[in-house]
């Protein structure tokens, strides 16, 4: 992906703003970006001098990451929460290609003995 989109406005992932500017736009304090770096909640990109430089995607992971700390949600439990996010969405990725792929493979050799499959019916009992 390129770092630059048209009009000069930097990609998602282009790591570009200093830490005070992250905070800025995030809202927090610089000192939380720290520490939510420290913790490993989210891993800014750095340069030759070890200075943070943080994307888009870095911002609104932070912000992600205050919304669950403010609905009481311990650091540890944001970290698990992330990943897990991140393997699901990892997950969804993998699911659309290889659809892609099986419907590709059915439509140039479609099965001979397989009965297509009905929708199951769905019924619901309500008690009184």
């Amino acid at each position: 992906m390129s770092e630059e989109l048209n009009n000069n406005i930097p990609a998602d992932d282009a790591a570009v703003y200093v830490i005070s500017v992250a905070a800025e736009i995030s809202g927090l304090h610089p000192q939380t970006l720290r520490q939510y770096d420290k913790l490993g909640l989210v891993s800014p990109s750095r340069t030759e001098g070890r200075n943070r430089r943080y994307s888009l995607r870095d911002i609104a992971l932070l912000r992600a990451v205050q919304k669950l700390v403010g609905e009481g949600i311990n650091h540890a439990g944001v970290k698990r929460i992330i990943e897990l996010e991140s393997a699901m969405a990892n997950m969804a990725l993998e699911v659309a290609q290889l659809r892609i792929e099986v419907d590709a493979l059915i439509e140039t050799n479609p099965p001979k003995g397989l009965a297509r499959r009905r929708p199951t019916e769905l019924i619901i009992y309500k008690e009184d």
